[in-house]
């Protein structure tokens, strides 16, 4: 069995915060492959299913997360699940917003929830470094207690999907392929080559305002260039009734 952790914080106050993203990870990888309900236990909530031929157990820990490895250590014990075989989704202030990366063992780089757990299960666990930005240092608590913004949704609800996505490469201990499979769901390639996400979309398809204002521009610029051509010809008659205006006019001269 593998155990998929989410770091956060528990209750409603704080489901929003960036430093939830690991919990906003988990409930997706629970939606896209059918888990289980949700239940209590281990100090968290957990939820069994199966990616692919592999059973799997998710928690988010409800200790708060400078605590979160009393509930890790908890589930590891009771299906004896090594630490290789723990994936721990985090916040990652050191990365760029929906910028991912994924690694086996290493330091905490400051990071409680990660504290917590190497000094509950040792430090061999998988981390899945999630970015959300670095807003300086003397607004680092009042950044990852924050919501995301609105406009975060275009990066977030691709980057999650993703995430999901890829769970299946994740586990299966190939970090190189995990992150060409995550990329990849990211922008797909086509024909060979791989097609960048559109900046000018929001994450639903829609039109950006930039999008639609650089629309606009080129349509005006397209119906001013048709107008410019419709005057044109109107001012200049058509050669046909030129040809008999002339002809009427010869016709006058010659009858008086």
């Amino acid at each position: 069995m593998y155990l998929l952790v989410g770091l956060g914080n528990p209750g409603p106050q704080y489901a929003g915060n960036r430093h939830n993203i690991g919990f906003m990870a988990i409930d997706e990888i629970a939606r896209q492959h059918h888990f289980g309900p949700w239940r209590r236990k281990f100090q968290g909530e957990i939820s069994e299913g199966q990616i692919g031929p592999n059973k799997v157990l998710l928690l988010k820990p409800t200790t708060f997360m400078n605590e979160s490895g009393r509930a890790v250590s908890e589930a590891c014990r009771f299906y004896k699940i090594a630490p290789q075989d723990v994936y721990v989704y985090h916040d990652e202030l050191d990365l760029s917003p929906g910028k991912v990366k994924a690694k086996l063992g290493g330091g905490v780089a400051g990071h409680n929830g990660l504290r917590s757990t190497g000094a509950h299960i040792g430090n061999d666990f998988h981390r899945i470094r999630l970015g959300i930005g670095h807003p300086g240092r003397e607004r680092v608590t009042q950044w990852v207690l924050g919501d995301f913004a609105k406009a975060d949704r275009e990066w977030l609800e691709p980057t999650l999907d993703a995430l999901a996505y890829t769970a299946s490469s994740l586990i299966e201990n190939d970090l190189g392929r995990f992150m060409t499979d995550f990329n990849q769901r990211l922008a797909p390639p086509v024909n060979g080559h791989k097609k960048a996400r559109s900046k000018s979309a929001s994450a639903d398809g829609a039109p950006s305002p930039s999008a639609k204002k650089a629309a606009s521009g080129s349509a005006d610029k397209q119906n001013g260039g048709a107008e410019s051509a419709r005057s044109a010809q109107a001012a200049e008659p058509p050669r046909n009734a030129m040809a008999e205006a002339l002809k009427r006019l010869v016709t006058r001269d010659k009858d008086e």
